[in-house]
């Protein structure tokens, strides 16, 4: 058979089979679909038509079984042995003796906490462990209000926000936050611990720029963490150190010639140490170097400045200059939840780009209308605010420097949860470890609780930070935890501050504790 015979046979069976195939029906469309994108995209065509004849040969394909496994078969008593020999890793960490046996002693509450606080035992004590600083959680005119709203929305909204678990009681909170801090908006989450650590992410990503402050809170820690961003630490509350490192991060960008984000995240009041941020500082490196500033108000907010708007009104600093203001609705408001304030734009986005908000539940409308009659409240009663900040002049007073030689208070004057911590000398001179100084601190809680003074500690630590956290650690210095109220009196807070100070004394003097021999106070 020559070239030509073989030709004519293949012409005849190609338009055998184009007749045969203009018989199927819809082959008419196919046709002038494959003409017209052949024309216009012939590079398509030849995609599509490689997929085809994947799909065919994907068809086609001889199945294969999943029974031939290449791995090691074990008898049963291999299993058996194998099986009595694993230990599953423990959920959590043992307790420590120390923490056994605070835990035998926690005090148990009964009725609500106020000043005056009932224990399970019986006992009556002076309740400086509580975060009640206005004791708003006594307030009649919030509590009618707190009772309306639960018998007319129930216990919960039972949905996220921008569902159906916004309420009008919700954008009321807002508004009224918005107003008393002089935001643009505001945007309020179901929880405080979860606000900044989703509003970070939010607006972080990977590639950005973060220098933030090595006292930073746990759950800033956690924002940082989540934003896989690039995270820059400078020394605590050091503004010389922090210029040096934004000018760094403005001098490497410029080099690589690639701009990102860049921001900045502090708190207020640290939780850590409890001193005060330099807000007009902060702002002025902002400015200089072109950064964005996260500022956590969780300590600061509804306690600093005249009114309680914050470290922004107690300092003087214009809230717009701070593109995202963050806080918390608990403690001194006696609600719940957390939010942020700030320009318009910013609160939107976090409406579809905050984990916390989007994926969870939203705040319970009696917490928002606490929160909302709380703010009321602190506006139309500024004398609560100097009430409390009184009490925490006379309790310093007491705990001052001259009257006792065994601890030091490092929280800021005007913040009402005192920190009081042991000297640096004491530390040394006794060769102190953390666990040595958790001891002898708790020993001087239970002493004040025996007295009638029922305080707290904060449990000293090495918060440790994920890798993508380098050069992040910060060691959680151990101390006494005092919150003051303006539900006492005045002779009430000298005379607790006087037991907390005896206390003190005793158990720092006490035989097996004084491993130096320094004299009473």
């Amino acid at each position: 058979m020559d070239l030509q015979d073989l030709q004519t046979r293949l012409n005849l069976f190609l338009d055998h089979a184009a007749t045969t195939f203009q018989k199927v029906p819809g082959s008419a469309v196919l046709i002038r679909y494959v003409r017209s994108s052949y024309q216009n995209d012939p590079v398509r065509s030849a995609i599509e038509l490689v997929l085809v004849i994947f799909f065919i040969r994907y068809l086609l394909s001889p199945s294969y079984s999943t029974s031939k496994v290449n791995y090691v078969k074990l008898t049963e008593d291999e299993i058996d042995e194998l099986v009595e020999e694993w230990t599953p890793e423990p959920l959590v960490a043992p307790l420590t003796p120390l923490e056994e046996t605070s835990l035998e002693k926690l005090p148990i509450l009964v009725g609500p906490s106020g000043p005056k606080s009932k224990l399970s035992t019986g006992k009556t004590v002076t309740n400086l462990a509580s975060y009640n600083f206005y004791n708003l959680n006594a307030n009649e005119q919030i509590k009618e209000k707190a009772i309306a709203t639960l018998r007319t929305y129930g216990v919960g909204p039972c949905g996220p926000p921008q569902f159906y678990g916004t309420q009008d009681v919700h954008m009321k909170a807002e508004a009224d936050i918005a107003s008393y801090l002089g935001t643009e908006k505001c945007i309020v989450y179901a929880q405080a611990f979860s606000a900044i650590s989703s509003v970070i992410p939010a607006f972080c990503k990977r590639g950005d720029v973060i220098v933030a402050d090595r006292a930073v809170n746990y759950s800033i820690r956690r924002g940082l963490e989540i934003s896989r961003s690039n995270i820059r630490w400078y020394n605590h509350n050091d503004f010389e150190d922090l210029e040096q490192v934004m000018r760094g991060v403005v001098a490497e960008q410029k080099k690589k010639g690639k701009l990102t984000r860049r921001f900045i995240v502090t708190e207020g009041l640290f939780e850590t140490c409890g001193d005060m941020n330099n807000l007009p500082k902060l702002v002025e490196l902002k400015e200089k170097y072109k950064f964005r500033i996260i500022l956590d108000e969780t300590w600061s907010f509804g306690v600093l400045g005249r009114t309680g708007r914050g470290l922004t009104e107690h300092q003087n600093v214009d809230p717009t200059q701070i593109d995202m203001i963050v806080g918390s609705l608990a403690g001194p408001l006696c609600a719940g939840g957390g939010f942020c304030a700030g320009d318009g734009d910013v609160v939107e986005h976090q409406r579809i780009a905050a984990a916390a908000y989007t994926f969870s539940a939203a705040l319970p409308a009696m917490l928002a209308m606490t929160a909302s009659e709380s703010l009321n409240v602190l506006q139309s009663n500024p004398e609560i605010l100097a009430g409390c900040r009184e009490n925490v002049r006379l309790l310093r007073g007491q705990l001052a420097e001259g009257r006792s030689e065994w601890v030091v208070c490092t929280s800021a004057a005007e913040n009402p949860v005192q920190l009081l911590v042991l000297r640096e000398e004491v530390v040394r001179a006794r060769r102190l470890e953390l666990e040595d100084q958790e001891r002898l601190l708790q020993e001087c809680v239970d002493e004040a609780l025996a007295n009638g003074v029922l305080i707290t500690r904060l449990k000293g630590m090495s918060i440790s930070t994920h890798n993508s956290l380098k050069d992040g650690s910060w060691i959680v210095q151990p101390a006494l935890k005092v919150c003051v109220t303006s539900g006492l009196s005045k002779k009430d807070i000298e005379k607790a501050g006087q037991t907390i100070r005896h206390a003190i004394t005793k158990v720092m003097t006490k035989k097996g504790n004084n491993k130096l021999n320094l004299p009473a106070a």
